[in-house]
């Protein structure tokens, strides 16, 4: 195996440190709470790291309130302390980046289960010009005990695959805490969870804004705290794919409601004319009634998602929605209340006149049931259509993209 000498011979023209003042080129950022017992090694692995590669770097540790000697260990080992207030993994980490003055930083966590004497690695890709290195331990080795089985063969990989099919991103272990991005791309992702999901935001922001990603094989260790960790499997992987699932609205949400709304509207066509049958099962008025609720439900199932699309897109939660910015500069409120008051108007008079004719029979038995869902159908569309619209519009007004401006 090449020891860490070998491998920095990559090196070889940064081996001369820079004069002692001038600013840091990579930061390792450690998020930390209460890990007096780890977080010195931690901090003397990086340090080690940078003093064989040649590199003038620093640690930051970002602590989140520890209430042991953390801060001392951290000071005592050359790391500098800044403080989280916010309580959560990813307040601690977005405060660490914040504070960091290097043009590459590193994130790592501070139970003995990052090896960062491998900080190399992700500046190698750095180097080559990439803006997000992520560690794969799945690739590297992962040390007996290191990783609980259902980590291993089911939150992970479940993970990872719904953020490579929703987003494209060629990363296979999103949970791997040990990565590393440019200065300039966290800035422009602008972080805001507070949590464990903040490994998925940094990967779905980075995967919409296009950044140049790659991954690198890791070594994963056991935790050597010898208590419990801070990670609750459960609680956090359900933030990790609740995080996920909003931001991909066209999956969650437009999706299923298109197909709601086309299975809804296909039914109630489909039976417009009379009975029909599916073998030798005979569908009427009912599968139609069936038909025009499934077709409502849809719609409102869609109108949540554009709320969701345009609510991101406003508060900046998603970036380079191009088609989506385009929609927002050429639709107008008018737009959706003339749509909607057209098929309210069409539908209104359609049972209007039906009620008419019913009315003046004595209102005996009603005929053109078909007729009436059809029209109802119409009726009910319209008039989601328009309010629809209107919270649109005022979602839009938010950051000065106020639709149809």
């Amino acid at each position: 195996m090449k020891t860490v000498v070998d491998i920095c011979s990559g090196f070889e023209s940064h081996r001369d440190c820079q004069p002692i003042g001038t600013p840091p080129e990579v930061s390792v950022v450690i998020p930390c709470l209460n890990e007096e017992g780890t977080l010195g090694a931690c901090i003397d692995q990086a340090l080690a790291a940078f003093k064989i590669a040649g590199i003038n770097g620093e640690v930051v540790v970002s602590d989140n309130g520890s209430n042991d000697s953390s801060i001392e260990v951290a000071e005592r080992h050359g790391a500098r302390v800044v403080h989280a207030t916010v309580k959560g993994y990813g307040s601690a980490l977005r405060k660490g980046i914040q504070e960091a003055r290097g043009d590459f930083i590193v994130l790592g966590d501070a139970d003995g289960s990052h090896d960062f004497s491998e900080t190399y690695r992700f500046i190698a890709k750095w180097r080559e010009g990439y803006e997000i290195v992520v560690g794969n331990r799945f690739r590297g080795e992962i040390k007996e005990s290191a990783m609980p089985w259902h980590h291993r063969y089911l939150g992970t990989p479940l993970l990872s695959a719904l953020l490579h099919l929703f987003f494209g991103a060629e990363v296979f272990d999103i949970n791997c805490g040990m990565r590393g991005m440019t200065r300039d791309l966290c800035q422009r992702l602008d972080f805001r969870t507070t949590g464990m999901e903040f490994a998925s935001e940094s990967l779905i922001k980075a995967a919409k804004a296009g950044a140049l990603m790659t991954e690198v094989p890791i070594t994963m260790w056991p935790d050597r705290r010898g208590r419990a960790p801070h990670l609750r499997p459960f609680r956090d992987g359900w933030r990790h794919l609740r995080f996920i699932l909003l931001s991909a609205p066209n999956w969650l949400f437009l999706a299923p409601g298109g197909f709601l709304v086309a299975l809804g509207i296909g039914l109630v066509l489909w039976l417009l004319p009379g009975l029909r049958f599916a073998g030798k099962v005979g569908l009427d008025v009912h599968t139609m009634a069936l038909g025009m609720m499934l077709a409502l439900v849809g719609v409102h199932i869609i109108s949540i998602g554009l709320f969701v699309k345009v609510f991101s897109y406003t508060e900046k939660l998603t970036r380079n929605q191009v088609s989506l910015a385009r929609l927002l500069k050429h639709v107008r409120l008018e737009h959706g209340l003339l749509l909607g008051f057209i098929l309210s108007l069409t539908g209104f008079t359609g049972d209007a006149v039906i009620f008419w004719r019913w009315a003046t029979n004595g209102f005996g038995h009603l005929q053109p049931v078909r007729t009436v869902f059809s029209c109802s159908v119409c009726f009910f569309l319209g008039v989601e259509v328009i309010f629809s619209s209107v919270f649109l519009s005022m979602l839009g007004i938010s950051r000065a993209t106020y639709i149809g401006d």
